[in-house]
């Protein structure tokens, strides 16, 4: 099998003392291996990003945004292989990766910003004959760590801006996905960044932990679960780093009486089984004001999911493909046989589909639990599977308190008509990105993504103007010359500009 290798200073790197299969989700086979970083392949990473750092901190913003310019055209030119890649890793249906490419080349456009992002402030006689201004310096060897869920897209919230900041930077992708982001990585080169400002590492807690720990590394980025958010935070933020860590998500929609049903029931099937469910802003919990309410959401998503295809991700006709490994299909598939012996009524059971031609592939059916309650595991832990669990409620307040006494807080959303009740939603629940009738309120690429409560571990959230502000620091010069030929006496006092 071909294994897929490293990229440091430029070139590619084998370092395959130790190596993990690559299976393709849709057919349960293993089609390449991946080589695990030593610490010593890892240390070289970063001696390459250290090296290449004073040059590239000194090239003009307007000369690296022309870089992202060029590697932006590539990433369209090369579209169809990357989401091929995808696919045959990760088992998204081809168009959902599309998409998933298509938001982060949104995050390379802003980097294309740079010139703009990075002027600093200016202020002339903040004092006699005193000017003042601030600017924003590059830290140095910054890196980044990323999830499987979302191979090409996360990594392009990291470093492209981190280096159009004027930093380096070492990339540990997701080994279950790794040759996606190294295609991507390499298309980086091709478009003129110089060898050493990018380099890709793929790896497992070898890698992290040496990373953490090397004393050059300025700044980590972290997306991915909620122990390993702690840990990275932890063990950064104790040897000296600047640390952004995203972890995991329980994200609920409330459903009022109000909404318009049928639109309602058609975002929360892309919200929910979208991806397979593998996705941190997911649609996992329906909190349904009423039994009514709740009577009639089941109902239509029991009639949608019956006509939902799910099948291999190479054909667009399928709305679903399967879970990344075998490993996560048993997780999540037990967490259905918990539900169901936790007492939660489960009207779809996705647990028996079989796909011609793919029985051994990865794949569970959308599965939809109602009468779920909080005390129920299904509802407290986060599945990250294809399956919804409906809670019902009597009232918008008691929906709300809900979703504030769960320990996550990235996404939530309401479907309404009522202009009031959305606003008072918006303004006081406690969760960090927040949609009305829009399920997936991922922000834009030039605003930023971030939860509360244990879904954001840092002061600062992913991509947009929070990533200019974590991949630089801010200095302030404060400038004069005093005339010539005059002396000055000692002032004692404490300056101001009185």
């Amino acid at each position: 099998m071909n294994t897929v290798g490293h990229l440091i200073n430029g070139a590619l790197v084998a370092d395959a003392a130790r190596v993990q299969n690559v299976y393709n989700p849709a057919t349960g086979e293993a089609t390449k291996q991946v080589a695990l970083a030593s610490a010593e392949t890892v240390q070289a990473a970063i001696a390459a990003a250290q090296a290449a750092f004073p040059a590239w901190r000194d090239t003009p913003p307007i000369k690296r945004a022309r870089v992202m310019f060029r590697f932006k055209q590539l990433l369209e030119e090369n579209a169809d292989k990357i989401c091929a890649l995808i696919t045959d890793e990760h088992g998204k249906v081809l168009n959902d990766a599309m998409g998933e490419l298509q938001r982060g080349i949104e995050n390379v456009e802003y980097a294309c910003c740079a010139p703009e992002l990075l002027k600093g402030e200016h202020s002339k006689n903040v004092g006699p004959a005193i000017d003042s201004w601030s600017e924003f310096q590059a830290l140095g060897v910054t890196a980044g760590i990323t999830p499987f869920n979302f191979p090409c897209m996360v990594p392009l919230w990291m470093w492209p801006m981190a280096v159009v900041c004027g930093n380096t930077f070492v990339l540990k992708p997701s080994e279950r996905d790794p040759s996606s982001t190294l295609f991507i990585a390499q298309l980086a080169q091709e478009a003129g960044l110089p060898p050493g400002v990018l380099n890709v590492v793929n790896g497992d807690k070898v890698a992290v932990d040496t990373l953490l720990s090397d004393p050059r590394v300025q700044a980590i980025s972290f997306v991915g679960s909620t122990p390993i958010a702690e840990y990275i935070y932890a063990t950064g933020c104790a040897n000296g780093k600047r640390v952004q860590a995203l972890g995991g998500a329980k994200n609920h929609a409330i459903v009022m009486p109000d909404a318009d049903l049928d639109n309602a029931v058609s975002a929360l099937m892309g919200a929910a089984y979208g991806s397979c469910g593998e996705r941190c802003m997911a649609i996992p919990v329906v909190v349904a004001v009423g039994d009514e309410t709740g009577d009639a959401v089941v109902a239509r998503l029991k009639a949608e999911l019956a006509k939902m295809k799910v099948g291999p991700g190479t054909d667009n006709g399928n709305d679903m493909g399967p879970l990344v490994t075998r490993e996560h299909f048993n997780k999540v598939k037990g967490y259905v046989d918990l539900g169901a012996d936790e007492g939660a009524s489960l009207v779809v059971d996705g647990r028996g589909i079989k796909v011609p031609g793919h029985e051994a592939g990865y794949f569970l059916g959308g599965c939809l639990f109602d009468h779920v309650t909080p005390q129920m595991k299904i509802y407290r832990d986060e599945i990250f599977g294809p399956v919804l669990s409906v809670v019902r409620v009597e009232s918008l307040q008691a929906a709300m308190d809900l979703i504030d006494a769960h320990e996550y807080g990235n996404g939530t959303c309401i479907f309404t008509r009522d202009g009031e009740a959305a606003r008072y939603f918006t303004d006081n629940i406690k969760v960090g990105m927040v949609g009305v009738n829009v399920p997936l309120p991922v922000p834009v690429a030039y605003h930023s993504f971030g939860g509360w409560k244990r879904s954001l571990f840092g002061d600062l959230s992913a991509y947009g103007p929070d990533a200019v502000r974590f991949y630089t620091r801010r200095k302030t010069i404060t400038q004069r010359w005093p005339s010539a030929g005059v002396r000055e006496g000692a002032v004692f006092t404490f300056p101001s500009n009185r």
